[in-house]
């Protein structure tokens, strides 16, 4: 086999045509060295801020306002402005106002509106007791889910329905001579039946991992109180008002789906 080699061009052969005149009509890269380039630099795309004002948003959304929750509101206020008058006033004196508006036997046959209304007006141990800080996150939890007026009407049920169901016992208990007569005048007022109403319908709302939990424990604390035996009527009167609560779940989630169309997809 022969070894072929390239023939070298003369120099009277004709040059060969440039390819680069041959081809001006089609796109090249622009080569580095070349002068007049022009380099974008790459830049990373701008990440995402986090969204404080979202954040801020949801944080405010547990408290009550004046047009988002305007019953919690209210009736919070209120309640923030009897207990600071009554920290002013007289001890005898706040003791005969909590013994007018008590809503004993005695009081509920003469004036049961009077009192049922009045005994809801005070916050026993203050507006610092662990009741007066969950009226505060329940009843705006719940007022947001079912609106005010729905809200107001699971707390006076859980208020009036656990009243009548310890206080009745007790009347019926005297009048057959099963407890004295002074039974009839059993100091009984505060919140907590209704707050303990509102926390029973709202765990129906959370959805299973909160709802339950929540319900559970707040159970758990009541019957640990009635064990003790210290105030069993009262202890009672959370059991029964939780249960009211409870027994509401059908209608607040009915309630819940109606301002929220697409909310029965996570409440169980």
């Amino acid at each position: 086999m022969e070894r072929t080699v390239p023939a070298t061009p003369s120099d009277d052969a004709p040059a060969p045509a440039p390819v680069a005149g041959l081809l001006d009509g089609m796109p090249r890269q622009r080569e580095r060295g070349e002068t007049g380039a022009v380099e974008t630099p790459a830049t990373p795309p701008p990440t995402a801020a986090p969204d404080t004002r979202l954040r801020v948003l949801h944080l405010r959304r547990l408290f009550p306002t004046p047009a988002g929750t305007p019953f919690t509101f209210v009736y919070g206020a209120v309640l923030a402005v009897v207990s600071l008058v009554a920290a002013h006033l007289d001890p005898a004196l706040v003791h005969t106002l909590h013994q007018g508006s008590s809503t004993d036997v005695a009081h509920l046959v003469r004036t049961p509106v009077l009192v049922l209304v009045a005994s809801a007006l005070w916050i026993a141990g203050g507006i610092l007791s662990p009741y007066a800080v969950a009226l505060l996150f329940v009843l705006t939890a719940l007022e947001r889910r079912i609106g005010g007026v729905r809200t107001a009407g699971v707390f006076l049920l859980g208020h009036v329905g656990a009243t009548l169901a310890t206080e009745v016992p007790i009347g019926l208990a005297v009048l057959v001579g099963h407890l004295p007569a002074t039974s009839l005048h059993r100091l009984d007022y505060g919140v907590s039946f209704g707050v303990a109403a509102s926390l029973g319908a709202l765990s129906g709302l959370l959805g299973p991992w909160l709802g339950r939990p929540l319900l559970a424990l707040f159970g758990w604390m009541l019957v640990t109180n009635l064990i003790a035996f210290t105030d069993p009527m009262t202890d009672w009167g959370h059991l029964i008002a939780l249960t009211i609560g409870v027994a509401t779940w059908p209608a607040v989630r009915r309630w819940h789906r109606a301002r929220q169309p697409f909310a029965g997809r996570w409440v169980q």
